[in-house]
């Protein structure tokens, strides 16, 4: 059971970053349902909340007649709206629907949402998402390059960093993406795109930290881990979501499995496991190397046996 009282949002978005690595995803997803009917929603304007999640864990499943009727009833829920979530629903159904072979069906509901691409990041990264699940490329090419495009023009200045930029920055990491994958040459604004990401990893991994490997701790590891520092995950599911979405945004980095021996060793006495110098450091001296992404029905790159379709694939969302 979820919860015995009434779902809060908080509820809901806890469930967002578990929910997969759950025993039973779908027993979660049928339950989150029967919460909408049974008005068990501290706020029914969640109704469509609950049921998107739902319908993104029978996706996951790959329970696609599950995920559509959850998805059309979260659709039927924002009815009304006009905002981020809605968008978020209605261009996740056409992922859906590209995913059950209806693809005439799907870009019939992703061209009403073009728009949105200039207004909400939220909604605008379910939209790429599933063009890019339609294979779409160079449709979402062109959409994304328009909404650069009209971005630019309502500034005075380049952006100087990525908070400057606000949604321009998603926008054109998603083009340069797109670009990448289909073989275009880089234009200005992939230079753009690389010099902003370039800021965004110097500012977030400290002075010198090497933003281009990752620590991967098997979970026996992680277990011993998590009792010295949480500065990579709470828990296992967590310290394995973080990298599939690392790795799915900046393909190319290197994933490298880590032990916690040989990282107290390196730190030392007083070290930092959460210094990111420190973990840089210690990436350098690591040879092991994971070969990311496995094959969808292959076994998942974290080694717990399951394929990668059913285990951190989904993870990545």
């Amino acid at each position: 059971m979820l919860t015995k009282g009434d779902l809060t949002s908080a509820d809901l978005r806890e469930l967002r970053q578990d929910a997969l690595g759950a025993a039973d995803p779908l027993g979660v997803a049928a339950e989150l349902v029967a919460a909408v009917d049974a008005g068990r929603l501290a706020d029914p304007q969640d109704a469509g909340l609950a049921l998107v999640l739902a319908a993104e864990i029978a996706e996951s499943r790959s329970k696609l007649d599950a995920a559509l009727r959850y998805v059309d009833r979260a659709v039927e829920a924002y009815a009304t709206r006009d905002d981020s979530e809605a968008g978020a629903a209605r261009a996740l159904r056409a992922r859906i629907l590209f995913r059950a072979g209806r693809e005439d069906e799907a870009m019939a509901a992703l061209e009403p949402l073009r728009p949105l691409l200039g207004q909400h990041p939220d909604a605008a990264a379910y939209l790429s998402a599933a063009l890019a699940v339609g294979g779409r490329h160079l449709v979402a090419e062109e959409w994304l390059s328009e909404a650069v495009q009209e971005a630019l023009a309502e500034r005075t200045a380049e952006p100087r960093n990525p908070e400057d930029a606000g949604l321009l920055f998603f926008l054109l990491q998603q083009r340069h993406r797109i670009r990448h994958a289909i073989g275009r040459q880089h234009d200005a604004h992939d230079n753009l795109a690389e010099r902003l990401e370039s800021k965004l990893a110097q500012a977030g991994s400290g002075a010198d930290a090497a933003a281009d490997e990752l620590l991967f701790f098997p979970q026996a590891e992680f277990a011993r881990l998590v009792a010295l520092t949480d500065a990579f995950g709470a828990d296992w599911d967590e310290h394995r979501a973080r990298l599939e979405r690392e790795l799915v945004r900046t393909p190319g980095k290197a994933l490298l499995t880590a032990s916690v021996d040989g990282l107290t060793r390196f730190a030392g006495k007083d070290g930092d496991l959460a210094d990111p110098k420190t973990q840089a450091g210690y990436a350098k001296g690591l040879t092991a190397r994971i070969s990311w992404p496995p094959e969808r029905n292959g076994a998942c790159w974290c080694g717990s046996g399951n394929k990668y379709k059913k285990c951190c694939l989904p993870r990545s969302r």
